[in-house]
């Protein structure tokens, strides 16, 4: 069994051993003009039992992925020219009319009581030689609507995976149409507050979309900073369930904890390196709030910061060979970049009375950090090579950022109301949607890496 399939199998357990709970919900409030049209046609359903529909509406679940992503829009069902399950039943010329890029088809078939084979054909309408640039052979299509077919995959499935895979299949496509790796089959961590609850402060981990939610660790004390590794197998986050804050690592498929860090003073802020050997974290052991890189093996510490000012929220560079962080060095909280090798530091944003927490983007090109403009604080993004510095967010007290691990999107923490939930912005900030919470407060979400 390969790497992949192991922790898929470990997903299906992890998502069978815990109750449903806290889910929180999607709505999306905020489109783009630019995005690319698309139409997702339902999936037919054949049943080999009682059972009258599949376990989840498969087609929807791609359509809102790709919706969520802000690069495409997919097609209201009532505006559909037609139907069609099978190639064969798909007339071009309606979907050139339609004018989508893409039309997206398929069915669920119950093959035995609880076991489903979805297919799946991705077709391009106005690409009549779509299959020369796809596995599929020139003796394999039948029907002249298979020239136009971009992408066709069959998926066995059962109930405990069913959804997940539709993750999975959204990100076929979205790579297919886009050239860019998806990233819906991902999680998110995130501490919900339940006031009424005996351990109102909960860590939760969901799917990207923030469905199947389940609750990893409860505490009657502040739980802060969740931080995924590398491989997305373990999250590191900050407790004060002994009265102090305390840094633990926590295997999220086998729920085993460990702490590492319980040092006089503060333990915050938990960052994991790129290759995974590392954690830099805020200790204040020595007096003053600072940056330090603990090797995991050996639990060795090496100080990278030392200032009479406040010094915390560090962050990886994707090559592992800086971190910026945030200070009040000059008076007001600024990004600065210290360099593992040499010690040196430098500050990097000068635009604004106030940024903090920023993180890479992916491709190291970007930060993105809280930034106040006008009073507000806003989601904003700087290019590292001309200093140019974007706001992304209208939202007005936005905090706690985490990128998803191909950098399309950003999700936070904000202000809705009274409540703070969480929410959602492309990294060019064209579409934006928030994830309510249905029971209590969310914060400090964490975005996985890619897990398969």
């Amino acid at each position: 069994m390969n790497k992949k399939l192991v922790k898929l199998a470990w997903l299906v357990v992890f998502f069978a051993s815990f109750k449903l709970s806290a889910e929180i919900e999607i709505i999306i409030t905020e489109g783009r003009d630019d995005a690319r049209p698309i139409a997702v046609v339902p999936f037919a359903y054949e049943a080999s039992s009682v059972q009258v529909q599949a376990p989840h509406d498969f087609a929807k679940i791609i359509s809102d992925d790709l919706r969520r992503s802000g690069k495409f829009k997919p097609t209201e069902l009532s505006k559909l020219p037609a139907m069609p399950s099978n190639i064969a039943d798909i007339n071009l010329v309606d979907w050139r009319s339609l004018g989508v890029d893409a039309v997206l088809i398929g069915k669920v078939r119950e093959s035995i009581p609880g076991t489903y084979e979805v297919s799946y054909d991705l077709i391009d309408p106005f690409n009549a030689n779509a299959y020369l640039e796809n596995e599929v052979t020139l003796s394999s299509v039948p029907h002249e609507q298979e020239q136009n077919l971009l992408l066709r995959a069959t998926k066995v499935l059962n109930q405990s995976n069913f959804r997940w895979n539709a993750h999975v299949a959204a990100d076929e496509i979205y790579e297919k149409l886009t050239g860019e790796r998806g990233a819906f089959a991902t999680l998110i961590a995130y501490v919900e507050v339940v006031p009424n609850s005996p351990k109102k402060y909960q860590l939760f981990v969901a799917d990207s979309d923030g469905y199947d939610a389940k609750r990893l660790f409860p505490s009657e004390r502040p739980i802060m900073s969740p931080a995924w590794s590398p491989d997305g197998e373990q999250l590191a986050y900050v407790s004060f369930e002994n009265g102090r804050s305390e840094i633990f690592i926590h295997s999220v498929y086998t729920n085993q904890r460990q702490k590492i860090a319980s040092f006089k003073g503060f333990n915050s802020a938990p960052a994991w390196s790129p290759d995974g050997r590392k954690m830099a974290m805020v200790l204040s052991k020595d007096g003053n709030p600072e940056i330090y890189v603990m090797d995991l093996a050996s639990k060795k510490l090496q100080r990278m910061t030392q200032h009479y000012s406040i010094d915390t929220e560090p962050s990886w560079s994707p090559d592992g060979n800086s971190l910026i962080f945030t200070s009040d060095r000059g008076g007001r909280p600024q990004i600065y970049q210290v360099f593992l090798n040499s010690g040196q530091t430098k500050r990097v944003t000068f635009e604004g009375r106030h940024n903090a927490g920023a993180e890479f983007s992916p491709d190291g090109e970007h930060i993105v950090m809280v930034h106040q403009n006008n009073g507000n604080f806003h989601i904003a993004r700087q290019n590292l090579k001309n200093g140019d510095l974007e706001i992304l967010t209208k939202s007005t007290m936005d905090e706690s950022i985490s990128i998803a691990p191909n950098g399309s999107m950003i999700i936070f923490s904000t202000i809705s109301g009274r409540d703070k939930v969480l929410s959602t912005v492309s990294m060019d900030g064209k579409f934006g949607l928030p994830y309510p919470s249905t029971t209590g407060e969310v914060k400090a979400p964490a975005w996985s890496p890619f897990i398969l």
